[in-house]
């Protein structure tokens, strides 16, 4: 089964907006993982405009799933998660004045700045994902320079979904396959939801797990945490 990690990021929006600790970032955690969450995921910004460096110190102490920082590894950003030592972190090529995520990386420009960084992480017993685009070549890309899983970004799948679903998720199905064959594995995120999650997982084979926190907190506003979560578990059996 794909396993579920939850995205907490919207959470620390909402309790940032009012300057105190509701929500309590740790409390929702711990009661994500209750609810069968099989993971939490955290996306820090050198800003901290919504997940603060600190949180990523204090969730290591309580998570008791597995453990998943993602981000842009600039120095401040690698020396927090060689502090932290997460299961798995997870580089993603962010500007600092992006919103959100909003491209995969290129491992052939960037090889040899991959290639380093992921050894550091590699030595310090951490798990490493690249974020990247279904594109082959980057694929390729990706395990020239030593990571252990690529995230898929599936942006586009979710755009194009209601238009031509089997169109949008003809180029996952084809990286995915380059993947396998590469033997690395494969972890998708951004913009699934409940409405697209479950095609997707159904056709992407090897599909080891989906990290999702825009869509589901949404959801949850009308659905509760509880029930929106076993309703992703359901869709990914």
């Amino acid at each position: 089964m794909t396993k579920l990690s939850v995205n907490v990021n919207k959470i620390a929006t909402l309790r940032n907006a009012r300057g105190g600790n509701v929500p309590d970032l740790l409390k929702v955690s711990r009661d994500l993982e209750s609810f069968g969450a099989q993971g939490i995921t955290i996306h820090p910004r050198p800003d901290e405009r919504h997940i603060r460096y600190q949180d990523a110190r204090d969730l290591k102490t309580i998570v008791k799933t597995e453990f998943n920082i993602e981000g842009n590894p600039i120095p401040k950003f690698i020396d927090l998660v060689l502090e932290v030592k997460p299961e798995q972190v997870t580089l993603v090529p962010d500007s600092i004045e992006a919103i959100t995520s909003n491209a995969g990386w290129n491992t052939i420009k960037y090889k040899d700045f991959l290639t380093d960084v992921i050894k550091t992480f590699k030595q310090a017993g951490i798990r490493t994902s690249i974020f990247v685009d279904p594109d082959p070549k980057m694929i390729r890309g990706a395990k020239e320079v030593g990571t252990d899983r690529i995230e898929l970004y599936t942006e586009s799948y979710a755009t194009d979904y209601e238009l031509n679903k089997e169109k949008a998720i003809r180029p996952f199905i084809e990286a995915a396959k380059s993947a396998k064959e590469l033997g690395l594995g494969i972890n998708a995120g951004h913009d699934l939801s409940l409405d697209n999650i479950q095609y997707f997982a159904k056709n992407i084979p090897n599909l080891l797990e989906v990290s999702i926190g825009h869509a589901l907190i949404s959801e949850a506003l009308y659905l509760g945490l509880d029930n929106v979560v076993n309703m992703y578990l359901h869709k990914l059996k």
